[in-house]
């Protein structure tokens, strides 16, 4: 099924601090239901998941109108969350009502399960997922909201085989999932503790232990994005803002958003100087300028 809908563009201002300059929010897709997991196609198009709804939005390059997409074959989706777009040019999605990994195609319309979950059991609840240079996914599985019941996962795919390897358990809720530049370092929120770790990558599927790379009060880390210098991205649920930490974990900078709950981020654009935001308390996407190009993702073309 695909409905295309008039959105109109709002512009919104921020002032953050430590020396940001203003920030101007364009108000890119209306109308959202929880909205997350921004995905650049590398191209003009940006989609983004609507969790408490059955579909995906896509927003066209000249930002004016929405692609409501929502495929039914082979298989009809259910909730879905973290959105990454692989070599292919389908668009993959941790769809935790399903506990699935999905493969969707835009231009067909269809959807089919790249992964039903681990060891004959659905995964629990599929929140992000990231590329590496393989072409494969890392991606997090949370289930309790809960300090004291770490019980998340994180689990890498080889898309080609649908294999899937165990990675890491005993997380509060691990959330938003980026590597850096060379590949090395994953980086995952998690989200119950207020904190993002990182990760030494081993090998495909193999991480050492974490070290606490940045902490977060006052609200929850969800997605994050890395730029070209190595500062990472991180849409503070609940705090309002993206906070900005350069590679040593030090806050670099606060832009405050025009919710209280930003969910996730992206850059996107030929020039990758433009960040998508979904926002929850607002229901809406936005996107504004940024001086430093964002990091390209693997899974682009």
């Amino acid at each position: 099924m695909l409905k295309l809908k008039a959105v109109f563009l709002f512009f919104l201002s921020a002032v953050s601090i430590n020396g940001q300059d203003l920030t101007e929010f364009i108000r890119a897709a209306d109308g959202q239901k929880f909205p997350e997991g921004p995905a650049w196609d590398g191209k003009n198009s940006l989609y983004s998941s609507n969790c408490y709804g059955d579909w995906i939005t896509r927003i066209s390059g000249d930002k004016t109108d929405t692609l409501i997409i929502k495929p039914t074959s082979p298989v009809d989706f259910g909730k879905t969350n973290g959105l990454a777009i692989g070599l292919d040019g389908n668009i993959y999605a941790c769809d935790y009502g399903l506990g699935a990994i999905l493969r969707i195609s835009p231009a067909a319309g269809t959807c089919d399960i790249v992964s039903p979950g681990y060891n004959g059991e659905k995964f629990t609840r599929p929140n992000d997922l990231a590329f590496d240079d393989s072409g494969n996914i890392w991606f997090t599985d949370p289930e309790n909201y809960d300090a004291a019941k770490p019980d998340g996962e994180i689990y890498y795919l080889n898309v080609s085989t649908g294999e899937v390897k165990h990675a890491f358990s005993g997380l509060a809720f691990p959330n938003g999932i980026a590597l850096n530049e060379k590949g090395d370092k994953l980086y995952v929120c998690e989200s119950a503790k207020n904190r993002v770790l990182v990760y030494p990558v081993k090998g495909p599927g193999e991480l050492g232990d974490f070290d606490v790379f940045a902490e977060l009060p006052g609200g929850d880390p969800d997605g994050i994005a890395f730029d070209v210098d190595g500062n990472l991205y991180v849409a503070h649920f609940g705090g309002g803002a993206i906070q900005v930490f350069d590679q040593d974990g030090n806050l670099h900078k606060k832009i405050s958003t025009p919710g209280k709950k930003p969910s996730n981020l992206e850059f996107a654009g030929e020039d990758m100087k433009t960040i998508y935001l979904t926002e929850d308390e607002t229901n809406a996407v936005y996107l504004f300028r940024n001086e430093i190009p964002g990091l390209k993702l693997r899974g682009v073309r």
